[in-house]
């Protein structure tokens, strides 16, 4: 990771290019976040976005500006979360002002909803790209792959919350770190 802290500038234009690319929501914002933040800029490590976009999803509010919020105060403070917050929903704002206009127009036109078909495919498969890359480095053992396992049946089988899923991760990954480190100290 880079110890120089980037200008506010810089990270208003790291996020303002999220915000461009981002289309799907948070998740889809995943592999451009990594792209951008862990490999280009090196502003934090793979286990560090991991992390983040937990917090940014435990979070009150909209998962992506979370978690530029969260990247940008750890990187700037209080005007870092401001300036990366405001780079990543600028674009957004500005496009979505200018698109309601057009598509108010031609919203029963067949191509546009044909395009819009397409770009949830596209997104569908950007989210998809997260969640292998994501289960690569959070799927690192037993425990780890039973809590996926069964967090994928719950999830299927019953409409809870997604905090509960949340909780049950916390607890369960405390409870397996004091059961290594019981392990460890007792060899």
């Amino acid at each position: 990771m880079d110890n120089e802290k980037p200008s506010l500038m810089k990270l208003f234009w790291t996020f303002a290019k999220m915000g461009v690319m981002t289309f799907g929501g948070g998740y889809a914002m995943l592999p451009i976040l990594q792209r951008e933040v862990v490999e280009k800029n090196k502003w934090c490590s793979d286990s560090d976005i991991l992390d983040y976009f937990a917090v940014g999803q435990c979070t009150p509010g909209i998962i992506a500006v979370n978690t530029a919020t969260f990247i940008g105060y750890k990187q700037r403070g209080n005007w870092g979360g401001i300036i990366a917050t405001l780079g990543l929903v600028f674009p957004s704002f500005v496009i979505i002002s200018v698109l309601t206009s057009v598509l108010r127009r031609f919203e029963g036109n067949s191509s546009v909803k044909m395009a819009f078909s397409g770009i949830r495919v596209a997104v569908c498969a950007l989210i998809t790209m997260s969640v292998i890359n994501l289960s690569k480095k959070s799927i690192i053992d037993v425990p780890t792959f039973v809590l996926c396992v069964v967090t994928f049946v719950c999830m299927v089988a019953f409409s809870l919350s997604p905090v509960v899923f949340i909780a049950v991760g916390i607890v369960w990954g405390l409870f397996f770190s004091w059961v290594k480190e019981k392990r460890r100290v007792g060899q």
